[in-house]
């Protein structure tokens, strides 16, 4: 005779590996956690020196990726915003634009966030207990200087025209816009960007980079910004043929 199922079998199988799963994601979590608060300790001489090569090297590499990136995560993130407010202008250059194409606000935003939080980065961590309490700290202040940045930039050059029309983009009749330029909900994206380069993404670079020697470092930063250069060179072109500039 073939022995009647246990009731509660599937349930706690069911069980079991939810407890498997949460527990695997929280080692993970901690996992993470550690790597990124030994990459801020060990890499502090580092990670702000200015009166270093090194230093300079790694964040005009930096400058240079965080152009092209940049501009492939807003490619990402205008189709979420066109997809959920139906804001983005057919004519709006990112739907046309190389995808090597530099967007310069991004490098410029990246290196201002390296020079506002790698002076501090010890300080916060000091204030909390945890990794994420200076991390929540870290994306508040983000937050606000991606404001300030997206609103400087928007008072310099989007200015609206004699018809009211803004030539880059327009945040004016949006919930939740600052001045008719920043858009909170841009800043609150921003600043998590932020986060991840301050605490992650640079630390990383500069971890790497000082595993390699000199040599093959300046090697590495040559071929950084050399293609770089030529994804300038080519982007432009293109888009001066085609009328857009």
């Amino acid at each position: 005779m073939m022995p009647s199922a246990c009731p509660g079998c599937g349930a706690q199988e069911g069980k079991g590996v939810w407890q498997v799963v949460m527990t695997r994601l929280s080692r993970g979590c901690k996992g993470l956690s550690r790597m990124i608060r030994r990459l801020s300790d060990q890499g502090s001489p580092v990670l702000f020196a200015p009166t270093t090569w090194a230093f300079w090297r790694n964040n005009i590499m930096c400058f240079c990726i965080n152009n092209v990136l940049g501009h492939c995560l807003e490619s990402l993130y205008c189709k979420v915003m066109d997809k959920c407010f139906g804001i983005i202008d057919d004519s709006y250059a990112v739907k046309f634009d190389p995808w090597y194409h530099p967007y310069w606000v991004y490098g410029i935003g990246g290196t201002a966030m390296t020079f506002i939080f790698e002076p501090i980065k010890k300080m916060i961590l000091r204030r909390h207990r945890s990794l994420s309490g200076a991390m929540l700290e870290t994306y508040a202040i983000a937050v606000l200087a991606a404001m300030g940045m997206e609103l400087g930039f928007g008072l310099l050059v989007n200015r609206p025209d004699e018809d009211g029309n803004y030539p880059y983009w327009d945040n004016s009749k949006l919930p939740l816009n600052i001045f008719k330029q920043a858009w909170l909900v841009n800043d609150l994206v921003i600043g998590a960007v932020a986060v991840v380069h301050v605490w992650l993404a640079y630390p990383l670079l500069c971890k790497g980079m000082s595993r390699l020697s000199e040599r093959a470092a300046n090697a590495v930063f040559v071929a950084t910004v050399g293609a770089f250069a030529a994804a300038c060179v080519s982007s432009y072109t293109r888009l001066i043929k085609d009328g857009h500039l």
